[in-house]
């Protein structure tokens, strides 16, 4: 089984899977570290920065958003309620079904996810630096088939806790 924490204990026997899972997740440990860091210092958790990322371009309903993140709809309603006390986020009618509430990224959340990004870029510029512009596009590339569609959340069962 491949390790995480060190290029050194990492067996290269191992078979190109193990690898590349290994790969990934050392670099999410990584960028998570560097995401709960920032957030921590804008009182926002990972889950927050993950709403405001998602927010950034979409205006999704509710539950799909629930859905998404993996979060139950009462936990999600509670992020949703101090977001928009800090005037981050927004609750609106669906223009199409006005049953359904969609969220929404406020002007102030628009600028705040904006300084948020610079200031993540600005972190992980010692190890994206590392690349030069066309490994930087080939690592985008190769990402992109991992990365999309998303992962669907998918609880375990009780007994495989």
């Amino acid at each position: 089984m491949p390790t995480y924490d060190s290029y050194d204990s990492y067996d290269s026997s191992d078979d190109s899977t193990d690898a590349l899972i290994d790969g990934l997740v050392r670099s999410a440990f990584q960028i998570m570290g560097v995401l709960t860091r920032i957030g921590a210092e804008h009182d926002l958790s990972l889950t927050q920065l993950r709403v405001l990322g998602i927010l950034r371009d979409r205006r999704p309903r509710m539950s799909d958003l629930a859905a998404f993140l993996g979060l139950d709809k009462s936990t999600l309603s509670g992020l949703i309620d101090r977001a928009e006390r800090r005037g981050l986020l927004a609750r609106a009618a669906n223009p199409d079904d006005k049953r359904v509430v969609d969220v929404l990224i406020t002007d102030a959340g628009r600028e705040l996810t904006g300084r948020l990004y610079e200031e993540v870029k600005d972190a992980l510029a010692p190890a994206t630096g590392r690349l030069d512009a066309a490994q930087r596009r080939q690592l985008t590339q190769l990402l992109e088939p991992v990365l999309t569609p998303p992962l669907p959340f998918t609880p375990r069962p009780a007994g495989r806790r």
